[in-house]
């Protein structure tokens, strides 16, 4: 009985990756799918603190958490090159990193003064990309 035991433990402990693996697969996007900035715009001046307004076309904004088809939620990054960020994991919440789960579309921000370079990501409500990814083009603003 005790070795049938160890081995339903071992077995167990062999399946939970593959399991996890599956809970990471992508979600597919819709192929109109766009996520763009509403303001500031791209080469703007702006004084502080900066409103930033996100649009989406092609799918709904739904709070994370929220599992249904052909919506996400809003992510920011701030001075974060897309190709540093790894998009096969949950995106990680940090200061360059924002998340607005709750089904934000608008956000007032503190940057300090000078160039920044902002763009939008749109993520499942896993906080996992969407294949394709859903990016805006990246944007530069000059804070005051």
């Amino acid at each position: 009985m005790r070795h049938w035991f160890a081995g339903c433990i071992v077995s167990l402990a062999a399946a939970l990756p593959a399991v996890a693996l599956a809970q990471m697969e992508p979600v597919a996007a819709p192929s109109d799918a766009e996520v763009y900035f509403i303001s500031p715009e791209d080469g703007a001046t702006v004084s502080g603190p900066v409103t930033v307004r996100m649009g989406l076309e092609g799918m709904g904004v739904a709070p994370a958490g929220t599992e249904a088809e052909a919506t996400g939620h809003h992510h920011l990054l701030i001075d974060t090159p897309l190709e540093e960020v790894d998009l096969s994991q949950p995106l990680p919440s940090t200061e360059q990193t924002r998340h607005f789960g709750g089904g934000q579309t608008q956000v007032t921000l503190e940057l300090p003064p000078g160039e920044h370079t902002l763009q939008l990501l749109f993520l499942d409500y896993r906080h996992l990309s969407f294949e394709p990814t859903v990016a805006s083009e990246p944007i530069t603003v000059h804070v005051e």
